[in-house]
């Protein structure tokens, strides 16, 4: 649906005027003023260079051509240098870089002012912000799902003040926060799903399949297409009746899970796109911090094939149960967000010793993990979503489940209950 907006362009006319077209010339940059954000710092090109790739950051206001900014009248792009602001590779993911670039009429260089002194990117229907809601010199600018909060606000020159409302594209709505309670399970039907699922106050969960009619629950079902033989129309267009987010390829690192190569992910990857869900990546088993691991070669090919990923899926499993497990968990996730950049959902974890003993930890070990962590992972902005598992405590998954039936909670259900 598209709202009401005013471009940018029109409530710089003056500027525009002086910039024309496509046809800025250094000097006419010159005649450009700032735009400023957070801390009354301006927008500018790191290091005053014009090179394609440059970085756009916020610093210290110093009156040079790196901060003088117009707006060509023709397409409403943001122009310093004799270069557009641009999101690098057209990306419409939240944390998506800005740059500058030669001037080339895609939406990745177009801004319209919206309500809130925003400027949101028409390519993306993501707003320009500073990275961390920081405003040291230095700090990356880049888009993000519209917030309102003072690091996506901006004053434009000669004191422009944005009137009207940004369009919103299929993108924007697309790739937005769902509102919806961080906590959630994985889990598989068993005795009392519906109850255990309402009495541990979940607020999403998932049953690694396109879709819950076997075993539907009262909190929001997120669909996944478990691995390469369930990218089929049929699957594909029953996930879009269930849901606003879909889950990528569970373990696609691993031979006995989905057991596919990056190429391959990467080849189907348009057919979840299509669905225009918001995408998760594929949740690998491991190593989604390390260069050169499954994850970051399939996200490196996702960028340089223009592929979308709007937040990062991720497992992890703790073989140590000592009080270090927590930041080995937490630590991991932190490196992953750092490395990618994007929201963290993680759809699995728990401590399990797969090759040696003792295989599951002691009472007192898993309930001080799952209060520690789940506390930490309420507090952390970049992640999205958390998901134990799993929810059933059930014949062989009752070292580690949550809920034997529908009101009786293990331990370590109580301690995952008491998270908010």
């Amino acid at each position: 649906m598209k709202l009401g907006r005013k471009p940018l362009f029109a409530l710089l006319a003056v500027a525009a005027v002086a910039a024309g077209a496509f046809g800025l010339t250094n000097a006419m940059a010159a005649t450009g003023a700032p735009i400023t954000g957070i801390a009354g710092k301006c927008v500018d090109v790191a290091g005053s260079s014009s090179a394609n790739g440059t970085a756009v950051q916020l610093w210290t206001c110093n009156g040079t051509g790196a901060q003088q900014w117009t707006v060509a009248a023709a397409d409403g792009s943001i122009r310093a240098l004799n270069k557009c602001l641009d999101v690098t590779g057209a990306s419409s993911a939240d944390g998506a870089k800005v740059q500058l670039y030669d001037c080339n009429g895609t939406g990745a260089q177009q801004w319209t002012a919206g309500a809130g002194n925003r400027l949101v990117n028409t390519g993306s229907g993501k707003c320009l912000d500073a990275s961390g809601n920081s405003s040291a010199d230095g700090t990356r600018l880049q888009i993000w799902a519209c917030t309102g909060n003072a690091n996506q606000q901006w004053k434009l020159p000669a004191g422009s003040t944005p009137t009207g409302s940004a369009s919103v594209s299929p993108s924007a709505s697309r790739t937005a926060t769902p509102s919806v309670k961080k906590k959630g399970v994985s889990t598989w039907q068993f005795t009392g799903l519906s109850d255990a699922m309402r009495n541990v106050g979940s607020g999403w969960y998932y049953n690694w399949s396109p879709d819950n009619d076997s075993m539907p629950a009262p909190a929001e079902f997120v669909p996944m297409i478990w691995g390469a033989a369930n990218v089929t129309d049929a699957t594909l267009a029953k996930v879009k009746t269930e849901g606003t987010t879909l889950l990528g390829f569970n373990e696609p690192d691993m031979q006995g899970q989905a057991n596919m190569t990056v190429e391959q992910a990467l080849s189907l990857w348009p057919r979840l796109q299509a669905t225009g869900l918001r995408l998760g990546s594929p949740a690998v088993a491991w190593g989604g911090d390390q260069a050169g691991g499954w994850l970051d070669r399939f996200m490196t090919g996702a960028r340089q094939q223009n592929k979308r990923v709007d937040f990062i899926t991720l497992h992890w499993y703790g073989s140590d149960f000592s009080d270090a497990a927590v930041g080995q968990f937490l630590g991991y996730v932190q490196r992953v967000h750092d490395r990618y950049n994007l929201p963290i959902w993680i759809t699995e974890y728990g401590l399990m010793n797969f090759t040696g003993t003792p295989k599951f930890p002691n009472t007192a070990q898993i309930t001080s993990f799952i209060t520690r962590t789940t506390t930490q992972l309420q507090a952390t902005a970049y992640v999205e979503r958390y998901a134990w598992f799993s929810l059933p405590a059930v014949g062989d998954s009752l070292p580690y489940g949550l809920y034997k039936d529908g009101s009786t909670p293990t331990p370590a259900g109580e301690a995952y209950r008491a998270a908010a």
